[in-house]
């Protein structure tokens, strides 16, 4: 199945691209997978997550199509 992921401000920098079409072959994919599948890192556990544009977590189970977010954690001041 193929989900769309875009990742935000400093992931966008860290990962050196903006997103991926990512493949996954599990029945189930959940976020987290996603994230294994573009990352050799654990997933940070400050890292914000949205499917498609609604927050949630890595926990999340995923359908074909789905578009992936990445947020770093965000400040104010």
């Amino acid at each position: 199945m193929d989900i769309k992921v875009r990742y935000f401000a400093s992931l966008r920098d860290r990962m050196g691209r903006s997103e991926d079409q990512v493949k996954v072959s599990k029945d189930k994919p959940t976020v987290a997978d996603v994230w294994s599948a573009v990352s050799k890192d654990p997933i940070p556990p400050t890292i914000l997550v949205a499917v498609n544009m609604e927050y949630t977590n890595a926990s999340q189970e995923l359908k074909a199509g789905d578009e992936v977010a990445f947020f770093p954690p965000v400040t104010g001041g």
